[in-house]
Formats: C-alpha cells, structure tokens, sequence
C-alpha cells in the first residue's frame, strides 16, 4: 500500500469539505451584514457576496493545490495521521485566517455604510444663546 496516496487522498477531501463548508456559511451570514452595508440593495449586495466567496473558494483550493507536496513523511499508518494532520491543519489556520479577514471587511464595509445614515452626533441649535457683536465699523 502507498502511503503517500493516502495521504495526498486523505488531505484534498478533508480540505476541500472544509473548505467548501467555510465558504457556504460565509456566503449564507454575510449576505446580511452586506444588505445593511448597501442600503439594502439586495441585488448589488448578494453580487459583492458571491465575488467574495468565489475569491475565497480560489485562493483557498489554490493554497491547498501548492501545499499538498510539502511535509509528505509517511512511511507507517501513524505517518500517514501525522502528515495528514499537519496539512489538514495548516488549511485550517488559513481558512481561519481567511475569515477573519472577511469579518473584517464586512465590518468596515458596514461601519462605513452606517456613519452614512446616522444623524450627526450633537443635536444642531435652532438659535445661539449669545449675542451677535455688530460689525466692526471701517476707521477713516
């Protein structure tokens, strides 16, 4: 038996599931932060939050691509759990990381949407409490 296509087996469908479940629950709960961000345009919001996704889908599938060569040192079963959980890892620090980026995102995304529609933060006057000084006189 190979180990090494076990490994390489093993590595793509746990990354690829977890990758593929990270991305729908970030396309499903993002949508809302999104339609709020827009003003509730839904059209545009639901576009920008299928661009994101399908961002996120490429760089993480392409990360997992480059990264199954790397680490490979199974030569026994308890290798094989190792390597597999050294890589399953590393995609799940990146995908977390990945995701914390679209938080952060969305939250400015989101401050920046609701600075735009709240009322300024002191109630402006309708009249000033001091008197005007007239105006200076012209010396000749």
């Amino acid at each position: 038996m190979q180990f090494v296509v076990v490994i390489y087996s093993l590595y793509l469908a746990i990354s690829v599931m977890l990758t593929i479940w990270v991305g729908r629950t970030l396309h499903k709960n993002g949508r809302i932060f999104l339609v709020e961000a827009f003003g509730g345009d839904e059209n545009l919001a639901d576009s920008v939050n299928h661009l994101l996704v399908v961002g996120f889908y490429l760089v993480n599938i392409g990360c997992v691509a480059l990264a199954i060569k790397l680490g490979i040192g199974g030569h026994s079963i308890a290798g094989v759990f190792e390597a597999v959980s050294i890589k399953v890892g590393g995609v799940s620090l990146l995908l977390g990381a990945m995701h914390f980026a679209n938080l952060y995102i969305f939250a400015r995304i989101r401050q920046r949407a609701r600075l735009a529609y709240e009322p300024p933060p002191v109630q402006p006057r309708a009249q000033m409490d001091w008197p005007v000084p007239p105006p200076a006189q012209p010396q000749v």
